[in-house]
């Protein structure tokens, strides 16, 4: 087994590993995965070290937290392991509801048969909370996040939901962390600015950020970031890679930024970053995984995987030994800014 960082989410009891497993690739996103393989990527993340695991009620449309539940059941990891899931979402009848129109829109292959519907009420918040128990077959769930609350999803609608959260989806939120149903409350989004914007109105103890903070992305290191810190709000980071082009590099054939076209100016700092990786002989998803794992703020990175060996390839990554003089040569090349949180280990 690898040996994992471990960090506190906030103030509250959950410890996470440096690395977490997020389940969209295994929920049919962009390909077809059946239980057992879905089965062997969750315990070869356990047996990699990996004790924090993401799902949503969206994933494949409870795919994700049925075939999670069962792994965890089955092979008797319930009690050594910190799940998340989600609720601002309640999962309806696909052949009575219709198909929401999304800024991220996902087609999943082979959903099971319902369809996703937005509620942040009090009402909506305990239902989608109590289904999520249901499916995931446990009776509390670590972390609970609060699913793409937010402009950057919901547009010109946002503040309709933002409403629903404030008038009484909060006071669910602070049930359930009361009674001990869930350990840690916090957002799960694609955007900085809501969570700090909830952090001054209500107790979080963390939020699940996807893609603001990376190699490419340092605005967070503005103020958001700070701020975080000293309310004790820990960031759960995703999408590091930016939806893939520090994955692959801009060599690769399927390489996307933030799930669309590489812009120009992104295909030339990443140019950039490789030159100086091929000079120091790091590999780029080393380079973006200890980039923002070191920041203070950052408690764990959710990286999804679809196979045992996309696993590997990431505990493997966030080990990785890298030179200080690496780091150092990304600033002097003002890739990085000079505020950026450095690493000062190899994991």
């Amino acid at each position: 087994m690898t040996e994992l960082g471990i960090r506190p989410l906030g103030k509250s009891k959950v410890q996470v590993t440096s690395l977490g497993l997020g389940t969209v690739p295994l929920s049919g996103f962009n390909a077809d995965v059946s239980y057992d393989e879905f089965e062997a990527t969750i315990l070869a993340g356990y047996a990699a070290g990996i004790r924090y695991f993401d799902c949503a009620p969206m994933y494949g449309f409870g795919k994700s937290e049925h075939y999670l539940g069962h792994v965890l059941r089955a092979n008797k990891l319930r009690e050594n392991v910190v799940v998340s899931t989600k609720v601002g979402r309640v999962l309806k009848p696909a052949s009575r509801t219709k198909k929401l129109e999304t800024v991220y829109g996902i087609d999943w292959i082979d959903p099971l048969p319902f369809l996703d519907t937005y509620d942040y009420t009090y009402d909506g918040v305990m239902r989608a909370f109590e289904d999520s128990q249901q499916r995931l077959g446990l009776d509390y769930i670590d972390v609970l996040l609060v699913h793409d609350v937010g402009r950057a999803w919901h547009g010109d609608e946002s503040e309709f939901y933002w409403d629903q959260l404030r008038a009484s989806g909060y006071k669910a939120l602070d049930e359930l962390r009361s009674c001990g149903a869930v350990s840690a409350i916090g957002l799960g989004v694609n955007e900085t600015e809501s969570v700090v914007g909830v952090a001054r109105e209500f107790p979080i103890d963390c939020s699940l950020i996807a893609g603001r903070y990376t190699l490419l992305n340092h605005a967070p290191l503005e103020a958001a970031f700070d701020e975080l810190l000293q309310r004790n709000v820990s960031v759960i980071a995703g999408g590091i890679f930016n939806s893939g082009i520090l994955a692959t590099g801009v060599g690769g054939a399927t390489a996307t930024y933030d799930y669309g076209k590489v812009p120009t100016a992104v295909v030339e700092k990443v140019k950039a970053i490789e030159n100086i990786c091929s000079r120091y002989s790091v590999s780029l998803p080393a380079a973006a995984m200890q980039f923002v794992y070191a920041h203070p703020a950052v408690a764990t990175l959710v990286m999804g995987a679809k196979n045992q060996f996309e696993v590997a390839q990431n505990v493997n990554a966030i080990n990785e030994a890298i030179p200080p003089a690496f780091w150092n040569d990304l600033k002097e090349a003002n890739l990085l800014p000079p505020n950026a949180p450095l690493p000062t280990t190899g994991r």
